[in-house]
């Protein structure tokens, strides 16, 4: 179990003074100027000895991504963005940051700027943030009211500007390259890469994209030192994380553990078991709504919450959106519902995902009322491994993975459905 005196979130549920005297007092921005005076290679080192694994899904590790950017400017400007287009379903992490602890953001803006040679950087907020934009707007008009932004920022000799950006609710632009397309003033549709964005991001120019959650725990990482982050978690699996558990548990909550902790000790120790008691469990989505679902079973017995044991089982910890449902769950409806959303989410630029999305919750709609036939189902994974790394971006992998998890872990299920929906056709028109 993770100990208070090792949260980097101090204010999570907004019980403290969340304002730049609030921040201060809980011990941000404390020599800040002093950090970024050891320099950027020092910096980079540090995240990269901390294993620090980007919190957005992926995993990337943070100090590695943060190495690709050019040392010498060549004369274009370089830009950090940070991605707070929390828009997957079941993913509510960040928004606590942002509304209850924004100044953890704005330093980790600030440092991590320096350390790619930055001296803009620009934080994407979903369009559906309103109260979280405010709080983070607040805080950032305090850190340049106190002269730590701006010119000279925090003493450090280093010129910075942050500036909030809110999208219009579009969930593709939580992908790096629309996002940027977005905040460029254009249609938010991802594009092809290489360029990569360290290459070429916004405006052209050298650019990192990080999750709000891996920028605000740059500073405290700096400070107490990349042993102590390392220490939690197994390796390559380091550190503290925000989990946001939704769904059928009796304390719904986002809490800060340490990586690696089990399920079952996550969910008695912060969400007060599961709703109906263990053996009530019947799926997991161990890690926001892209990725696949687990049994009950697997999660209660064996579950490490980290990228490589998820991994390993097929799914993946991708945002730690845990989203638990009971034997009351339809769980065909359920998929059916993420089927859904992709489809409406979907650009439209790839004919893949374009047509793959509408055709895989047409069949989904037939799943859920057991009107399929049988042969439909491996027809139906079939055409998500069609559409699977086929795409520009992820949202085509992410439209496929949750229905591949319901086929492989509940074939039986669907099976059923449809043999008691045919069944009852014939009883029907045995009657008739």
């Amino acid at each position: 179990m993770l100990k208070d005196q090792d949260r980097i979130f101090t204010n999570l549920y907004g019980m403290h003074d969340r304002t730049l005297a609030g921040a201060k007092a809980r011990g941000h921005w404390d020599g800040t100027a002093g950090l970024i005076q050891k320099g950027r290679d020092w910096i980079v080192q540090q995240m990269k000895d901390s294993g620090l694994r980007g919190r957005g899904g992926a995993g990337f590790p943070t100090g590695l991504k943060w190495s690709f950017m050019p040392k010498e400017s060549d004369g274009r400007p370089a830009y950090l963005v940070v991605n707070a287009d929390e828009s997957e379903p079941g993913t509510c992490k960040d928004r606590e940051i942002m509304r209850h602890d924004p100044h953890t953001l704005v330093e980790g803006c600030l440092i991590a700027s320096f350390a790619m040679n930055a001296n803009a950087c620009y934080i994407y907020i979903r369009g559906e943030y309103i109260r979280e934009k405010e709080a983070l707007q607040n805080a950032i008009d305090e850190a340049y009211d106190a002269g730590l932004l701006g010119k000279n920022a925090a003493g450090s000799d280093w010129d910075f500007d942050l500036y909030l950006h809110h999208g219009a609710g579009a969930y593709i632009c939580g992908e790096e390259t629309a996002l940027l397309e977005s905040l460029e003033g254009k249609k938010g549709m991802p594009r092809m890469k290489p360029p990569f964005p360290a290459g070429a991001g916004l405006y052209g120019c050298p650019t990192t994209v990080n999750n709000v959650e891996s920028i605000a725990v740059v500073p405290t990482i700096l400070r107490r030192g990349p042993d102590w982050f390392s220490s939690f978690g197994r390796a390559n699996n380091a550190g503290t994380k925000l989990f946001a558990i939704s769904g059928h548990v009796n304390a719904p909550c986002v809490v800060e553990e340490a990586m690696s902790i089990s399920f079952e000790e996550l969910i008695d120790r912060h969400c007060g078991g599961i709703r109906g008691g263990w053996d009530n469990l019947k799926a997991v989505i161990p890690g926001g709504s892209s990725v696949p679902c687990l049994p009950g079973k697997i999660m209660k017995e064996d579950c490490i919450m980290d990228f490589d044991w998820l991994r390993e089982q097929r799914s993946g910890l991708g945002t730690a959106a845990v989203i638990v449902m009971d034997n009351d769950t339809d769980i065909i409806k359920a998929i059916w519902r993420l089927s859904k959303f992709y489809k409406h989410e979907s650009c439209g630029q790839c004919t893949p995902c374009r047509e793959g999305t509408g055709w895989m919750m047409r069949v989904m709609d037939r799943l859920v009322t057991g009107e399929a036939e049988v042969e439909e189902i491996d027809m139906l994974l079939d055409v998500t491994k069609q559409v699977e790394g086929h795409t520009i971006c992820a949202l085509g992998d992410a439209a496929a993975w949750p229905i591949q998890g319901l086929i492989r872990n509940f074939r039986d299920e669907i099976e059923d459905r449809i043999k008691h929906k045919r069944t009852g056709r014939v009883s029907a028109v045995a009657a008739e």
